[in-house]
C-alpha cells in the first residue's frame, strides 16, 4: 500500500479540482431547529446532503472524500442524540454500501471505533472489506475520530514498531501509522453551518489545506453551494513555501476571472450516471 508523504516534505501536484475534499459537516441541528423539527430530523436530512455530495465528487473527478460525522467529543452530548446518530450511521452503512460498491466508491472509516457497539464494527468491517477494490472515489467517514487522538496513537504504534530509532524520529517515520496514511492530505478543507475552527479534525493533515467556510447548514449545502468552494479553491495561490515568482503554472491551475460557480472550470462536468 502506498504510503502519502506530508508537504511539508514533497511539495503536491495541484489542480483546478481538488483531489481531495475534507468536509465538517455542521448545522444539522440549526437546521430542524428553525423548521420547530427534532435535530434528529437534521441528522436525516444530512444522510441526503451526503449522497448528493458523493454524487458531486465522482462527476467533478475529486478522488478522496473525508467527512467529520462524529468526533470524540461528540459522547458529551445528550445519550438519546448518541444513540439515535449511531442507529442512523448503522442504516446508512445498510442501505448505501451497496450503491457505493456499484458507483465504484471504496469506504473506509477512521477512528477509534472500540466504544461502538459489535454489530456497528463488524458492519463497519464487512462494509470496507465490500468496497475495498473500487477506485473512482474513496470516501472516508471520520467516526469517533479526534486529530489529536490520530497524532498520538500514530507515535505510540511507531515508538512500539521501532524500539531501534531512540526518540529520533522523523515526519516521514510517522506517515505509515497515521489513521488515513491511505490518502494524500486534504487540498480544501470546507466547514459548514458558519462556525471557523476545525474542532480537532486531520489537525497532521490540513497543515497546507485551503480552508473555506460557509453560513450554509450542511442540509442545505447542495452541488452549488458545492461548486463555489471548488470555485473559491480555485482562486488560490499553492505556494507551499515558495514565492509567486517561483510557481510555474501549468494548464490545470489557470483559474477564472470569473468567481461565479456556473464559470469556474471543471466544476460543472457532464452528468455522470449514478445507479440507484
Amino acid at each position: 500500500m502506498a504510503i502519502f508523504t506530508s508537504s511539508t516534505r514533497d511539495i503536491p501536484t495541484t489542480a483546478a479540482v481538488p483531489r481531495h475534499v475534507a468536509i465538517i459537516m455542521d448545522g444539522n441541528g440549526r437546521w430542524a431547529k428553525k423548521r420547530c423539527l427534532p435535530r434528529f430530523a437534521g441528522h436525516r436530512q444530512g444522510v441526503e446532503t451526503v449522497r448528493d455530495t458523493i454524487k458531486y465528487c465522482l462527476e467533478a473527478g475529486i478522488e478522496y472524500l473525508t467527512l467529520f460525522a462524529f468526533s470524540s467529543e461528540n459522547w458529551r452530548r445528550p445519550e438519546e442524540e448518541v444513540s439515535l446518530l449511531m442507529q442512523l450511521f448503522m442504516r446508512a452503512l445498510q442501505q448505501e454500501v451497496s450503491k457505493l460498491e456499484r458507483n465504484g466508491v471504496r469506504l473506509k472509516v477512521v477512528g477509534d471505533l472500540s466504544p461502538f457497539d459489535r454489530d456497528l464494527q463488524s458492519l463497519i468491517l464487512a462494509s470496507e472489506q465490500q468496497t475495498a477494490v473500487n477506485d473512482k472515489l474513496t470516501l472516508t467517514i471520520a467516526a469517533n475520530y479526534g486529530g489529536r487522538w490520530d497524532i498520538l496513537q500514530a507515535v505510540n504504534r511507531m515508538v512500539l514498531a521501532h524500539p531501534e530509532k531512540k526518540g529520533v524520529w522523523s515526519e516521514s517515520d510517522l506517515a505509515p501509522y497515521l489513521a488515513m496514511n491511505y490518502a494524500p492530505e486534504p487540498d480544501l478543507f470546507i466547514r459548514t453551518g458558519g462556525e471557523e475552527r476545525v474542532s480537532n479534525f486531520l489537525l497532521w493533515q490540513l497543515a497546507y489545506a485551503e480552508f473555506y467556510f460557509t453560513d450554509t447548514l450542511w442540509p442545505e449545502f447542495d452541488s452549488t453551494a458545492f461548486a463555489a468552494a471548488i470555485s473559491s479553491y480555485q482562486q488560490r495561490e499553492r505556494r507551499f513555501g515558495r514565492t509567486s515568482e517561483q510557481l510555474v503554472r501549468g494548464p490545470l491551475s489557470v483559474v477564472n476571472a470569473d468567481h461565479s460557480p456556473e464559470n469556474a472550470g471543471l466544476v460543472r462536468p457532464a452528468n455522470l450516471k449514478i445507479n440507484a
